[in-house]
């Protein structure tokens, strides 16, 4: 329960999102005042004027002047965005209310994949080669200027939709076309420009990792490295399995360390949490994605953290906790992770069609090392597969003594699970 003289966090939380319980969780056990931002008014708004807000999440620059509308009545002392738009948005009210956060064109530049893609290649950071094309360019002459293989990839869009690997010109030109169909959904193309282009650039081989950090001062501290033990290799990249610590030797990881800082400088990112997608090959690593957020999905449900200032056992601190610590200017006495393996299973979407049953839960949460199994889709909902989706249908969270064994643990709960599509 919060304190009187309890510190306000403002939370910006999509209605779509699946973070709500972990970082209210985390305001509770730090007994933190906690008001909620949406960018839809919720009809508990005016019963809890002081727990719930309505920004434009829309336009930054009036979300930061309703904050600061709010702030005058209940002083904020932090800010906290969950994803890549309302990190702008939180970026754009930390500096109207000068609290702790990024520079706006930072964030905007983290956001924008070819913002991002100009200032690292520029800062001389690794990145794949790359170019932008018009969405409704005829790809045909396009594929005979491009190298094999690419990826072309939307400019805004998360969790890999829209991601394709074209091996061939024939290849180069369907995915485009694909791409494109896309981007004219009419939710996509409501982001404006960036809807109308699309990013190529070369395919990277090599194992891909994804590094979880936090901020401070502009220092990166690393919280976590994942194995993606399955090849992304195409021709769409559907993320599955996170195991942390990271097989990769200790040089291949400081290597990836020292890339992934240098990205948030040449970004221009201070403050706050970071996740980044780089790969690892024979000249070293590369730098795939980097974004001003946390880990997406229900992921975070992996991270254990080392937090004993307050007589808590070891491995009992969330990454959200550690967030709004941050955001704050709490005392964060560690950034260690806890001793154990663990990892998480986003689950595959099995196929297209409407969801009628998922068979096998109680069975996949009976394996070893197994400590749940979250079925996020519900039944009657439609599954989409990639490169069109981007919604899991839930995941499944492992910890153990060897990261060999999380992985095994992950892979059997999966078979496990029977999911009914028709």
């Amino acid at each position: 329960m919060a304190r009187p003289d309890s510190p306000r966090l403002l939370l910006l939380l999509p209605t779509t999102t699946y973070r709500a319980t972990a970082f209210v969780e985390a305001a509770r056990r730090l007994g933190v005042d906690l008001t909620v931002a949406s960018e839809f008014p919720s009809t508990f708004e005016g019963a809890q004027p002081t727990g719930l807000l309505t920004l434009a999440f829309a336009d930054p620059p009036r979300a930061a002047e309703q904050a600061a509308a709010f702030a005058l009545e209940h002083p904020v002392a932090g800010v906290v965005g969950v994803d890549d738009d309302t990190a702008i948005v939180a970026a754009a009210v930390a500096a109207r209310l000068q609290l702790r956060g990024n520079p706006v064109p930072a964030a905007l530049a983290a956001r924008d994949k070819h913002q991002q893609r100009e200032r690292l290649a520029a800062a001389g950071v690794p990145v794949p080669r790359f170019a932008v094309f018009p969405s409704d360019a005829d790809p045909e002459p396009l594929a005979r200027q491009v190298a094999y293989p690419s990826v072309l990839k939307p400019l805004r869009l998360s969790a890999s939709r829209g991601v394709i690997r074209a091996d061939t010109p024939a290849g180069f030109a369907a995915a485009f076309r694909r791409l494109r169909a896309i981007l004219a959904d009419p939710e996509v193309a409501a982001c404006g420009e960036p809807a109308r282009r699309v990013l190529v650039e070369d395919f990277i081989p090599g194992p891909e990792v994804a590094l979880e950090g936090l901020l401070v001062g502009g220092h990166l501290h690393v919280l976590a490295m994942f194995d993606k033990p399955d090849p992304l290799d195409g021709p769409f990249f559907e993320e599955t399995i996170y195991v942390t610590p990271s097989r990769l030797a200790d040089g291949a990881l400081r290597a990836i360390a020292a890339t992934a800082q240098a990205a948030v400088t040449a970004l221009g990112l201070v403050e706050g949490p970071v996740h980044a997608e780089l790969r690892h090959n024979d000249r070293g690593p590369w730098l795939i994605e980097i974004a001003a957020r946390p880990i997406g999905g229900r992921c975070s449900g992996a991270l254990r953290f080392n937090i004993g200032d307050d007589g808590r056992r070891e491995g009992e601190g969330s990454l959200e906790e550690l967030i709004v610590r941050h955001a704050l200017g709490m005392d964060a006495p560690a950034f260690r992770r806890e001793d154990r393996a663990s990892g998480v299973m986003m689950i595959p979407v099995p196929g297209a069609g409407e969801l009628r049953e998922v068979r096998g839960v109680e069975e996949a949460r009976a394996v070893p090392l197994i400590e749940a199994v979250v079925i996020t889709a519900h039944r009657g909902q439609r599954l989409v597969p990639l490169p069109e989706g981007s919604r899991y249908p839930g995941f499944i969270f492992a910890r153990g003594d060897d990261p060999g064994q999380v992985e095994a643990a992950l892979r059997e709960a999966h078979r496990r699970l029977q999911f009914v599509v028709g």
